[in-house]
């Protein structure tokens, strides 16, 4: 990264301390006591990468204490475990060392479902249904009795739709038996893929969001590894949660069950045209739950991935028409965003 890049990077963290105020609102859950996190919580802090540290050396060596003592701040800041790969026995040993360091919380991302991201860069997973059940099972095992949240197969909704009916029926059981098993933990505080604003229609994440047990766990995620701005993907978190609500209203005969496709969303609503990219023509999805909610109550709690979000969207240009904006846009660093929160905010990946 280049100096002028980090100090960006770090020009926004040094911002973002003060951000620990009033959470976004957000639709909150009623979960268990036993699965709630008090507001003194303290997550867990992984182990510095050898980029981070190397980055550091390289800093201090070359005449930049300053940017060298932002670097350690940077990694400082807790973050989210990736447990990817390995045996049952591997994920358990993964999940018992983070969750053993006393008096925090740790946040563990499971990403090794089969077929992950369809086979593209971050290709991988377990090898079958069976295979991935007893590795879900290792890392339940590895958390215990310990509080931990866990982040589900980020992308594991979102990207369904290069699956065939049969494995997307597939892929739901696999996610319907780890959210049970993980909730057997006490302690565990399940979140499902939620995608971002800029994938998925409302009404599409809310039904598969619902078809993969969002019910029985404690929420759903958004924005990971993205960099779309958290007031955007707040604002399209509580849309899915009313969605979700709105396809299981029975009130007035019933007529709203299972039709998560009538909700309005970022791409379309009956009250007028609707953007993705401009959030003041989302009004016109506002106004049309305003008069479809009856009495249903959103009750789907949700966490934003706010690690790489800090400067918002990237958008093409002409020099470069298709930058793969989900990995480090061009000229800039992935600069952070607001810090996590028990509330609703988790920095899911490394930053900087």
């Amino acid at each position: 990264m280049h100096r002028a890049s980090t100090l960006r990077a770090l020009g926004v963290l040094a911002a973002a301390v003060g951000l620990l105020a009033a959470a976004p609102i957000v639709s909150a859950a009623h979960p268990a006591p036993t699965r709630t996190l008090s507001p003194d919580t303290q997550f867990y802090v992984p182990d510095a990468n050898p980029g981070a540290k190397q980055q550091e050396q390289d800093l201090a060596r070359t005449g930049h204490p300053g940017d060298a003592k932002l670097i350690r701040a940077l990694v400082a800041v807790p973050s989210a475990l990736w447990i990817t790969a390995g045996t049952p026995d591997e994920a358990r040993a993964a999940a018992a060392q983070a969750v053993k360091k006393t008096k925090t919380v740790a946040v563990l991302v499971a990403y090794n479902i089969p077929g992950r991201d369809c086979g593209l860069y971050s290709a991988g997973g377990a090898q079958t249904p069976e295979a991935y059940a007893a590795w879900v099972d290792g890392l339940a095992k590895g958390i215990g009795d310990a509080k931990a949240v866990v982040i589900l197969e980020p992308d594991g909704l979102a990207s369904m739709d290069c699956l065939s009916p049969e494995h997307q029926a597939e892929r739901l059981a696999e996610l319907n038996a780890a959210v049970d098993r993980l909730e057997q933990q006490p302690g565990a505080i399940v979140y499902l893929d939620g995608g971002n604003s800029h994938w998925q229609a409302v009404g599409t994440i809310a039904k598969r969001l619902v078809d993969a047990g969002v019910g029985r766990a404690q929420g759903f995620f958004l924005n990971v590894s993205n960099y779309i701005k958290t007031d955007a993907e707040t604002h399209y978190g509580t849309w899915v949660s009313k969605c979700i609500a709105f396809g299981q209203d029975p009130e007035e005969g019933g007529w709203r069950l299972g039709h998560y496709d009538w909700c309005a969303s970022q791409y379309y609503s009956p009250n007028g045209p609707v953007d993705p990219n401009d959030t003041s023509t989302w009004h016109f999805t506002d106004e049309w739950f305003d008069g479809a909610m009856g009495t249903a109550v959103p009750t789907t709690h949700f966490v934003v991935d706010t690690s790489r979000n800090g400067q918002g969207s990237w958008h093409p240009t002409a020099s470069y028409p298709d930058a793969q904006d989900w990995c480090n846009p061009p000229g800039r660093a992935s600069a952070c965003g607001r810090r996590p929160t028990r509330a609703s905010r988790s920095w899911t990946r490394s930053s900087g």
